[in-house]
């Protein structure tokens, strides 16, 4: 297989399952609490990458004893993000959540303009404008429609939007950061520091009641965890980190698309969704957007 198709197959794993862990985690809170699914989520993949380094490479455990500062501010941001969207989902909705945590990747790319001195090219303003329209219609019509008055709702979008900025801060270290040190090593310490972090919020309590159907959805998050940024770590070995970020930043089209399926299936496991074509266009106005701006970026 080419090089380029392998990153290409490896960005869409990571992007089906982004797309897909949304939906996961709207149905888990309703069992188990936001707190505690985050800190489900950091000790699995930290378990399983401690163990596979005590087995291969115990050098790189290291990192744990003494991280650089960046790491640890990496780390913060990334345990910020986590919480953050996965408040927004319960809040408001997978679809809503993914729409607007896309603005992590667009802060990045501003980020790379002002602090990398990236130039900035014309494609990629008129992204920013895109996104801005797209971002204020899909806002709008959920607020004057459905959504009006409702407190939860504004307050899941004001904490999705505080992931997408803690995920930009955790961006903008990762990015000096790999040109240092493994990937998965990083990742050691990014998922080691926030199991001890939510350790104290997390209620053992709620999960003593669950069966092995929730236990498995509580693994999959997990899972969901390790192997999606495994792929993308590694599809950055064979394409160029735009090309990945186009490839990611339509994640929420697969979540649109599961969530429209379950809609139309009317199950009552998870809250349908309902969004009117002025919104549905905002939506895919503000993918669009962010794809222009992250796909016209710095090699």
């Amino acid at each position: 297989m080419k090089r380029t198709n392998k990153g290409v197959i490896l960005a869409l794993t990571t992007a089906f399952l982004w797309g897909l862990l949304a939906v996961a985690l709207k149905v888990a809170v309703t069992k188990v609490d936001s707190f505690t699914i985050v800190w489900v989520r950091f000790a699995m993949a930290f378990s399983a990458l401690l163990v596979w380094f005590l087995i291969t490479d115990r050098s790189q455990l290291r990192i744990l004893i003494r991280p650089p500062w960046e790491l640890v501010v990496a780390t913060l941001g990334l345990s910020v993000n986590y919480i953050g969207f996965m408040l927004g989902v319960e809040y408001t909705s997978p679809s809503n959540a993914q729409v607007v945590v896309q603005l992590g990747p667009v802060l990045l790319a501003i980020a790379g303009i002002f602090l990398f001195k990236e130039k900035v090219k014309k494609v990629q303003i008129l992204g920013f404008g895109v996104v801005v329209v797209g971002f204020f219609l899909f806002y709008y019509q959920q607020i004057k429609g459905m959504f009006f008055g409702n407190s939860d709702f504004n307050k899941g979008m004001l904490l999705t939007v505080l992931a997408a900025v803690t995920w930009s801060v955790y961006g903008i270290m990762q990015k000096k950061l790999v040109q240092k040190y493994p990937a998965q090593t990083l990742n050691l310490f990014l998922y080691g520091l926030p199991t001890l972090l939510y350790l104290p919020l997390a209620k053992f309590s709620t999960l003593e009641s669950l069966n092995v159907s929730w236990w498995l959805l509580l693994a999959f998050l997990g899972a969901n965890t390790l192997i999606a940024y495994g792929c993308m770590n590694a599809s950055l070995k064979y394409i160029e980190a735009n090309k990945v970020s186009a490839i990611l930043i339509n994640n929420p089209i697969i979540t649109f698309i599961i969530m429209a399926v379950l809609t139309v299936m009317n199950v009552d496991w998870i809250a349908p969704e309902k969004f009117t074509p002025l919104a549905w266009i905002g939506a895919l106005m503000f993918i669009f957007g962010a794809f222009l701006v992250v796909k016209a970026g710095k090699k």
